[in-house]
């Protein structure tokens, strides 16, 4: 048992991966008998989902503090995560429109379970028209949006519930020690769940070269690649675009500083994990103040998930397009706000993104089956995802910082340094 958790959980997943494949490959389609192991880590995810962005949401909004406190640093800080969040997902949208991943999958003849794709007909025959939308957004009953999963409206009354706790000030911090525990809590039992990944990835990447052969493991990898390709555009054109134009800084000499940060982050795959690294990168190597960084960076890791964001918008339309779910510009919408809100929503910790997708599915009618799909190769994105997040945090701490005169430019590591 030592020796299990001695080794890290990466590589006990990328383990788990290559053998699952070569499993399913050899097996054939008779290795689909072992899909339940992954169903019941698939069932673990679900069941995490209302719980973590419930407290997460109203612990993140929670921890703004005084706004007016905050002032300058405050409102561009959330600016810059909010803009960013939105042109991520809309790229993830952009580059999933045009590659198509998930065109080369059958996924009905994959699925196990015919109701989800009854489920997706139906929604779509149902369509709700935009005043219906708006209105359901609003929680009548939190209690039973809760029960039914009900993710917009939920994350609308966790949004109010962080306001009220700002607004009650002093009387509202038991509240707010509250769900800053259970935000922890729930944290914590994530990283339980998590350490079931390499089991529940084992027997569904055997499922799937087993069922789906070849074909399926290409467009996997296509949807790896994306991944890669879309963090990457993320970090070389909106955070390097940000540092040049708003900052008006070297963008080399802003990569130099944040180098140790992105190693650190990518290993962990953990925004948390990483965030000492990245607070003493943006003071020491770029230059930001004390109060800036730790205000920007500590936000940043609870609520600013770009690469998660791109991520969500990607494989809600690779699982749309394996299961033939037809998507409107409605729904496009529906993604980039959900993409948004449920990268804000995700913990900070290996696999998060995978919970946030039951959210974002759901709420546009793409089957959940999909995260069976993806979640043996779920890791090897995290981890490009996680660099692309912490990446984001320190380019925004560096623009705010320089924008109220709270960066020291001569502190800034130069070429010369390294």
């Amino acid at each position: 048992m030592k020796t299990w958790f001695g080794i890290p959980l990466w590589q006990r997943v990328i383990a788990a991966l290559v053998l699952g494949i070569l499993v399913g490959y050899f097996w054939g389609p008779g290795a689909a008998s072992i899909k339940i192991i992954g169903d019941i880590f698939i069932a673990f995810i679900k069941m995490l989902v209302v719980p973590l962005i419930f407290f997460s949401l109203v612990a993140g909004v929670a921890s703004i503090g005084d706004l007016r406190k905050l002032g300058s640093v405050g409102w561009r800080a959330m600016l810059l995560f909010v803009v960013t969040g939105q042109m991520a997902v809309w790229l993830g949208l952009a580059i999933g429109t045009f590659a198509q991943p998930g065109a080369g999958i059958d996924g009905a003849s994959m699925t196990l379970d015919q109701s989800a794709l009854e489920r997706a007909q139906e929604r779509q025959a149902t369509a709700q028209s935009f005043e219906q939308m708006i209105l359901e957004v609003v929680p009548s009953s939190p209690v039973q949006v809760m029960a039914d999963v009900n993710v917009l409206p939920l994350i609308v009354f966790s949004l109010l519930i962080g306001i009220g706790i700002l607004m009650a000030k002093e009387e509202g911090e038991p509240v707010l020690k509250i769900f800053e525990s259970g935000s922890v809590v729930m944290q914590k039992v994530t990283m339980i769940v998590m350490e079931l990944t390499p089991f529940g990835v084992f027997a569904l990447m055997a499922w799937v070269a087993g069922t789906l052969g070849i074909d399926a493991l290409k467009a996997l990898g296509q949807l790896v690649f994306l991944n890669y390709l879309g963090c990457f555009l993320i970090i070389a054109l909106i955070y390097a675009g940000m540092i040049k134009l708003i900052a008006r800084l070297p963008v080399i000499d802003f990569f130099r500083g944040i180098v140790d940060a992105m190693a650190v982050s990518y290993s962990t795959a953990s925004s948390n994990a990483t965030l000492p690294v990245t607070l003493r990168c943006a003071e020491r190597n770029l230059g930001v103040s004390n109060s800036v960084a730790s205000f920007v960076i500590s936000l940043g890791a609870t609520i600013n998930m770009n690469g998660t964001a791109m991520y969500l918008g990607l494989a809600t339309l690779f699982g749309a397009q394996a299961f033939g779910v037809a998507l409107s510009w409605g729904d496009y919408l529906t993604i980039s706000i959900l993409g948004t809100l449920g990268a804000i929503g995700a913990a900070g910790i290996p696999g998060a993104g995978l919970i946030m997708m039951v959210l974002v599915f759901g709420a546009v009618g793409v089957p959940l089956e999909t995260i069976a799909l993806v979640a043996g190769i779920d890791r090897i994105m995290d981890m490009m995802r996680t660099t692309t997040n912490i990446t984001g945090d320190a380019a925004v701490a560096v623009t705010v910082a320089s924008l109220t005169g709270e960066l020291d430019r001569a502190e800034m590591i130069s070429a010369d340094d390294v």
